[in-house]
């Protein structure tokens, strides 16, 4: 069996049929030898860890672009929370780029974040201040919940910076939208059932972390963490199949 884990960043499976792929700015700075000599310099804290976590057992790939598989070569295509940071006048291509390399009857499986459940939190949280109008100062969490992620300018980490570390990593990474850091659209189960039937794909349905019609995916452990607890609450998980 093969399994693509794309977009993985440091969340990856060291089982044999899993393939980990990911372009994060982090791999690409690993993957050139002169910006990962001078990485400690401008990585501190939390960014640093991540950058020497990276696992040996990543392809660095842009989706953008096929994919080195043949078609009807591969069993599983993996995304979590990669899609919403596509153009959407990108989506559809990738989506039919790994319709093109599953096997017949193949797996694609898809978390993103759940805008449904974001916004009944957010309308539900209006509701609460009506009756407790001392906790309106937290209302702005709820509203980030949903827009932070695409409107922010400045890439993770970037503003903790010296001026002139921020200047020179802004010149050679580029701002939070050019790290792919941004979301360009949200998704929720109606929007991305039927972009998954536009594109094709048959037997669509919701999942949730710890349910899948793959054989043996809770053994992966790529949605859950060390304690067995969902990886990124609050998502949305979709499957189809080709």
């Amino acid at each position: 069996m093969i399994i693509l884990n794309l977009g993985c960043g440091t969340k990856t499976s060291p089982s044999q049929c899993v393939i980990n792929i990911d372009f994060s700015w982090y791999l690409r700075i690993k993957k050139n030898a002169l910006l990962k000599r001078i990485a400690p310099i401008f990585l501190r804290g939390v960014r640093l860890e991540r950058f020497q976590s990276l696992p040996i057992n990543l392809m660095f790939h842009n989706l953008l672009n096929k994919l080195p598989f043949h078609s009807d070569s591969v069993d599983v295509v993996y995304l979590s929370h990669t899609l919403e940071h596509f153009d959407r006048k990108h989506v559809e291509a990738v989506l039919s780029n790994l319709k093109d390399i599953l096997k017949m009857n193949g797996f694609i499986r898809i978390s993103v974040p759940d805008f449904e459940k974001l916004c009944k939190d957010y309308l539900n949280n209006i509701s609460i201040i009506e009756h407790h109008p001392e906790l309106a100062e937290f209302h702005d969490n709820f509203i980030s919940a949903i827009i932070a992620q695409s409107v922010r300018k400045e890439a993770y980490g970037t503003g903790e910076q010296k001026v002139f570390h921020k200047f020179v990593e802004n010149r050679i990474l580029g701002d939070a939208r050019k790290r792919r850091q941004t979301h360009q659209w949200m998704y929720d189960r109606i929007s991305l059932r039927e972009l998954l039937k536009k594109i094709g794909f048959k037997n669509i349905g919701v999942k949730t972390y710890d349910t899948s019609a793959i054989p043996n995916w809770n053994s992966l452990r790529l949605d859950v963490n060390d304690l067995n607890q969902e990886y990124k609450p609050g998502s949305l998980y979709i499957e189809a199949q080709k």
